[in-house]
């Protein structure tokens, strides 16, 4: 007589959180790369003033 077994591995899906937290990372560092490259963060300041003065108004006096 012959001992004949067969062996199923079944493997389900497990968690996702491997997933969840690369998708997370990438998205970090997409708006790091944003925010450096392209937004506030860019280093592209402006050392530009505008000062607006009113100046009195000098009466020139007429010549007589």
């Amino acid at each position: 007589m012959s001992d004949h077994h067969d062996t199923v591995v079944v493997r389900e899906g497990g968690s996702s959180l491997g997933t969840i937290l690369g998708l997370i990372a990438v998205i970090l560092i997409i708006a790091g790369l944003w925010y450096f490259l392209l937004g506030p963060g860019a280093g592209s300041k402006s050392h530009d003033t505008n000062i607006n003065v009113n100046l009195p108004s000098v009466g020139i006096p007429a010549p007589s």
